[in-house]
């Protein structure tokens, strides 16, 4: 336990500590009681609890992996949705530089109002066994455990694509109007695709540097809560704005121009999933 003191120069006692002072004592205390709880071995899984457990499994996943992508390749998140492994969850970074750089610079960071808490796992993610080729199949009780997480993601798998078939047979529709010769009809019993709604007005950004930003091609599981979780890390954030009726195009507000172009250049390109990169450019003024 460190402490700080300086004495007066008339010997009167002890003078109050400086600004300095106070954030190196901060700083001492955070990193005993992290020592305290037992920091594992560095290795690129990271271990991280105290996250609210009332955010629903698959938008941690999606959150957590828009705000650690930033620090390297991840290979998977796990979080599990039972009661006893609640406020918990996994990220398995490609290498430990990354997973340290994470580590290190989201200890402590507020997510979904509570301070994430991170230390290195105890043992090494399938994952990265995999790709250094030091996996070794684990016993039938393990292997039951991957049998039934495959058949969870098997069900998800099979309602996503009962929840597409309407779409595709629509799709279907369309380019078989499309393909037929005039004067032949679809099948009557494919349901006919929606009468398309007209475009809403394209919107265009603009390169002269304004305070706040507008970004395109975001996926359709954005939320503003991941949006905010992303930019506020930058001085000078104000607000995230979503456009109704759209998914895929947002507003971030800075207090000054140099802010958001400041965040602009950190964050171009940046990928919230690993299909989607976010394009930014200035709001038009």
């Amino acid at each position: 336990k460190a402490v700080v003191s300086t004495q007066s120069t008339g010997g009167q006692g002890q003078t109050p500590p400086t600004p300095f002072q106070e954030a190196l004592l901060e700083t001492l205390h955070h990193s005993s009681s992290i020592m305290g709880r037992g920091m594992y071995p560095p290795q690129p899984t990271i271990y991280i609890n105290n996250l609210n457990d009332k955010v629903k499994k698959q938008e941690l996943k999606k959150s957590l992996y828009a705000i650690f992508s930033q620090f390297g390749e991840i290979l998977e998140i796990v979080a599990a949705k039972n009661l006893k492994a609640r406020g918990q969850a996994f990220v398995v970074f490609k290498d430990i530089n990354s997973a340290s750089n994470a580590l290190r610079s989201m200890q402590g960071f507020p997510f979904y109002e509570k301070p994430m808490r991170i230390n290195y796992a105890k043992k090494k993610s399938d994952a990265v066994s995999k790709l250094d080729g030091t996996y070794v199949q684990k016993e039938k009780k393990a292997m039951t455990k991957e049998k039934r997480k495959a058949t969870e993601q098997g069900g998800d798998a099979k309602r996503n694509m009962e929840s597409m078939m309407p779409m595709m047979q629509g799709m279907m529709q369309g380019m078989m109007q499309g393909m037929l010769p005039p004067g032949m009809q679809a099948p009557s019993n494919m349901p006919m695709p929606p009468a398309p709604r007209p475009n809403p007005p394209q919107q265009h950004g603009s390169e002269i540097p304004h305070k706040i930003l507008f970004l395109t091609n975001l996926p359709q599981e954005t939320t503003e809560m991941m949006l905010t979780m992303l930019f506020e890390q930058f001085p000078g954030f104000k607000e995230t704005r979503l456009v109704p009726g759209r998914h895929d195009i947002a507003f971030i507000e800075f207090e000054t121009d140099p802010q958001a172009s400041q965040a602009k250049q950190a964050l171009q390109n940046f990928k919230i999933t690993p299909d989607n990169a976010m394009n930014i450019t200035f709001a038009n003024k």
